[in-house]
């Protein structure tokens, strides 16, 4: 089975490609370049590199948030347009559980997205006998907020920029219970929603590539303008 993946949640755009169990094409880019600008020719260049059509892909996976609201639009609806022009399968996966994923066997995984206004997207997950599992669901809270939930767990992993952003105040409330990701799993990749969308796909759990839609986990600051418009 093909798999092409993308996330586009954060500034990093990244689309990967699995074959069977073998990661055969990964590209990742971090630039001041809109998705726009960079998604298409991206998938054009690693199905290129890799002698594959775009109508050899069996699966299609893609991050629908939480992050970036104009970059969750733009690689939900390509893919969206793939899935539905092949008619081929699609599986939504969360920017937060793929994130956590990068991080293999540790005990607590907290990937942590900078929501700002001192707030994460964060959720919390651990690895038990070879499985991801999900503690707490993806959410937005303050930083403080979701450091007193880690009180009670020792041996944490944090990756994502919310990590960086906030480490001075994270380690202040962790001390040395926690530990933050190197680079090569602190950042979004598109094979870890590949290997989720994978195994989603083989446990039932299919999208409808008419009424998949990006999770924002909260509303954009023009919907909550115009909210505040109708309350006055």
């Amino acid at each position: 089975m093909k798999i092409l993946a993308l996330d586009t949640s954060t500034m990093m755009t990244t689309c990967a490609v699995i074959d069977g169990d073998r990661l055969v094409g990964e590209y990742s880019l971090s630039q001041d370049m809109t998705h726009s600008e960079k998604l298409v020719p991206m998938i054009g260049e690693v199905l290129d590199n890799l002698s594959f059509n775009i109508d050899d892909i069996d699966l299609y996976g893609v991050a629908i948030g939480p992050g970036s609201f104009t970059g969750l639009r733009i690689g939900v609806s390509t893919i969206k347009a793939f899935a539905h022009l092949f008619d081929k399968p699609v599986v939504g996966v969360s920017t937060l559980e793929a994130l956590g994923y990068n991080l293999p066997y540790n005990d607590i995984v907290v990937p942590m997205i900078d929501a700002r206004r001192d707030r994460v997207y964060t959720a919390i997950y651990s690895w038990e006998n070879g499985e991801f599992k999900e503690i707490m669901a993806p959410d937005v809270l303050p930083i403080e907020d979701i450091l007193e939930r880690l009180d009670d767990y020792n041996r944490i992993s944090i990756n994502g920029n919310g990590g960086s952003i906030y480490r001075d105040t994270i380690l202040d409330r962790l001390n040395n219970r926690v530990q933050f990701a190197p680079i090569g799993q602190n950042t979004c990749r598109a094979v870890s929603i590949a290997e989720l969308a994978k195994l989603k796909y083989k446990a039932g759990i299919v999208d409808d590539y008419f009424t998949l839609a990006p999770d924002y986990l909260r509303q954009s600051q023009a919907q909550r303008e115009l909210n505040k418009s109708f309350r006055k």
